[in-house]
């Protein structure tokens, strides 16, 4: 019965505040695609659909309604940390072909393209 009541407290201390040396795992949390500067830095007007696809993956979003749009969202909170990376790239097409690409990783790779 000690042995119980022994291990039944050591769980409890690990699960709240009261042992400062003790604290639960965190895992990074990552959602969407990750897309890098380099990758960004691939993409040239006039590339097909599947040239696009092949440098940046399958897009997070494909709109119905918007056909001549791809949405790459990405979303990253690090272990023991409360600040959450979030990022977003929209690759617009004209008949099939990559016409601009808008959002937080282009200003920096591609100088003359539109970045927010």
């Amino acid at each position: 019965m000690p042995r119980i009541l022994i291990l039944a407290l050591s769980f409890l201390a690990a699960g709240c505040d009261l042992a400062p040396g003790l604290s639960p795992y965190r895992i990074e949390i990552q959602q969407g695609n990750y897309v890098t500067q380099e990758m960004v830095a691939q993409l040239k007007p006039g590339l097909t659909r599947d040239q696009v696809r092949f440098v940046l993956g399958t897009p997070l979003v494909s709109d119905i309604f918007h056909g001549e749009r791809w949405d790459y969202v990405f979303m990253r909170q690090r272990a023991n940390s409360s600040k959450i990376e979030y990022r977003r790239i929209a690759v617009f097409f004209d008949d099939g072909r990559l016409k601009r690409v808008e959002g937080d990783a282009v200003a920096a790779a591609t100088p003359g393209r539109t970045g927010q």
